[in-house]
């Protein structure tokens, strides 16, 4: 395979998975590891991926958010998966928040305590909610964002801030320890921030292709949440560089 044959499947196989390693490469293409380190060099000097610590990922301006349609349609076995352990989280009498998201909708779908107060920002969100007769639902007042039909403003800001709860989990478009949990809308990072504010406990829902990506807004420090609630399949790179920093993952 030519050089730049072998550039065009680099670029299929990132865009297609959002991110690869190197040494998945090497033994897909069959060639060395130092062969695909210059051709993700060459490729990310061109604008056409972002190279990370043993691999690289697929370039998105920080701005860019799918739609909801979109989003169902990736990775949605990982949000089950996550759904369900999250909703484990999640006790009798509890009151929680669910942020706006495909992954906390999966959350909602699997919620099994008793009596509880779930406060949301998703119009998805309330309306599965609405047919599970042990939770009482709340939902914001404020803007809706029809891309992914979240509520979002200073009304709901305003709203949130009236409450305290047990337990909040929170969706992001990007994690890195360095710049933390990010979105690309500014007023969504802000009523996810106050959401944090608003809770006792912290945990922030996101499949593997979240993983060291940044995205335009910060929603809040990776210090200023409890947990990384996440998929069993998460690199064995990723949970080392969390593990060093003493950042707890759940992924089992």
């Amino acid at each position: 395979m030519f050089a730049e044959e072998r550039k065009v499947k680099i670029l299929e196989i990132v865009n297609s998975n959002y991110r690869i390693e190197v040494s998945d490469l090497t033994e897909e293409l069959q060639v060395s590891e130092s062969t695909i380190r210059r051709d993700l060099q060459d490729l990310e000097q061109a604008g056409l991926l972002k190279r990370t610590h043993g691999g690289a990922v697929k370039l998105e301006t920080t701005s860019f958010e799918p739609t909801m349609d979109e989003k169902e349609l990736v990775n949605i076995e990982e949000k089950m998966e996550i759904g369900k352990k999250a909703a484990a989280f999640i006790q009798d009498n509890d009151t929680i928040i669910l942020d706006a998201g495909t992954t906390t909708l999966q959350i909602a779908k699997n919620i099994q305590a008793k009596n509880v107060t779930v406060l949301t920002n998703s119009i998805l969100i309330a309306l599965a909610l609405s047919k599970n007769k042990d939770v009482d639902v709340v939902v914001t007042g404020g803007h809706i964002r029809k891309e992914i039909l979240s509520i979002v403003g200073p009304i709901t800001d305003r709203i949130i801030g009236q409450f305290s709860v047990d337990k909040a989990f929170i969706g992001a478009n990007g994690i890195t320890i360095k710049e933390g949990c990010t979105t690309p809308n500014i007023e969504e990072a802000h009523t996810k921030n106050r959401m944090i504010q608003s809770a006792k406990e912290v945990y922030v829902v996101a499949d593997h292709s979240k993983f060291g990506k940044v995205s335009f807004a910060r929603i809040a420090a990776i210090d200023e949440i409890d947990g990384i609630i996440t998929s069993k399949g998460i690199e064995r790179s990723i949970i080392e560089q969390y593990k060093s920093k003493n950042i707890r993952l759940i992924y089992n």
